[in-house]
């Protein structure tokens, strides 16, 4: 899915940019790009959304009612943590909407790179520098995790008792292999950094951006407070959604159970490059709540459930609002 603005085509077409009925259809175009590749996602994954939507015909409508607000909550948040990583002030009503938008796009391509791109497309139309945009968008996603690890080892020292570590913690050959394939990465982009000169200094120009607007970010308590607060409340409304999600079918887990199988669960397995994270962590999630003691049945419901309310539900309208930002030229 391309994001880029017309003007950015001059180059490549500059006959049919020039041309407004053709930068009307290219906009157009654009604009029911989404709709069609949320479509031909849905049909390739019919199986899981009809199974999800049967399980949550059935269960509790006013647990659902409580996991659909705490959803909704997460797109709030996510926008403050948006706006806690940049110094410029954005359009609260926009950025929720971009948020939104960018949700739709954040489960079709892996890796964040759907909402990462929607999101830089609406800071530069915001008048936001390239540097700058940029470097907010590292700035939120080295907080995010950052944040949820610390979220997760407070709760470790509140509910020592509650998990037993020993079943998830991966066996020595795993770690071996994590570990290896970290230090190659590192490896890779060093030696990338260190040889080639047009990708070191646009790089070392970025690390000098993010440095200093991290820096000056940190200076005022109300960045700190919609950054930090921001990053450290989306995996407890996200674990609250599943909670909620899970009472509604009869889940006997705590909330503090569900809180931290799903904080292990994103921890351990949430680097995995997949579409919103669907696949990886819905794996570890349910093998995280059987460790809790929940049957694997209402488990796997519960996940299912889950990805349906966050993701499946709100995909249609999500991609409605990301075609009207493009048509309004927002995006």
């Amino acid at each position: 899915m391309s994001l880029l603005p017309l003007g950015d085509l001059h180059g490549a077409f500059p006959a049919v940019v020039r041309s407004p009925s053709a930068g009307r259809l290219v906009r157009w175009v654009l604009s029911l790009l989404p709709i069609v590749l949320i479509g031909a996602w849905a049909v390739a994954d019919w199986r899981a959304v009809r199974d999800g939507a049967a399980r949550l015909a059935s269960a509790d409508p006013w647990w659902l009612l409580a996991a659909a607000f705490f959803t909704c909550l997460g797109w709030l948040t996510a926008a403050c943590v948006r706006q806690g990583a940049l110094l410029d002030r954005l359009p609260p009503g926009l950025l929720i909407a971009s948020q939104f938008a960018a949700g739709a796009a954040n489960h079709v391509l892996p890796a964040s790179i759907g909402a990462h791109a929607v999101t830089l497309r609406f800071l530069r139309g915001q008048g936001v520098p390239l540097a700058r945009a940029t470097a907010s968008l590292a700035l939120y996603s080295l907080v995010k995790p950052v944040a949820r690890t610390l979220v997760l080892l407070v709760f470790l020292l509140a509910f020592p008792d509650v998990l037993d570590l020993g079943r998830l913690v991966p066996d020595e050959r795993t770690s071996l292999v994590v570990a290896g394939s970290v230090a190659g990465a590192l490896a890779v982009a060093a030696l990338l950094l260190t040889v080639v000169r047009p990708v070191r200094r646009p790089v070392l120009a970025l690390v000098r951006t993010a440095l200093t607007d991290a820096r000056l970010l940190h200076t005022r308590p109300s960045r700190v407070l919609a950054l930090w607060g921001g990053a450290a409340a989306t995996p407890l409304l996200q674990a609250s959604v599943i909670a909620s999600v899970g009472a509604s079918f009869g889940l006997s887990l705590s909330w503090a159970q569900v809180t931290l199988a799903f904080l292990v669960a994103s921890t351990a397995v949430g680097a995995v490059p997949a579409p919103g994270g669907i696949g990886p962590v819905d794996a570890a999630l349910v093998f995280t709540l059987v460790a809790f003691g929940a049957p694997m049945g209402l488990a796997t419901a519960t996940v299912i459930g889950y990805r349906v309310l966050t993701v499946w539900v709100p995909l249609l309208p999500g991609t409605l609002v990301l075609s009207v930002l493009v048509q309004r030229k927002v995006l």
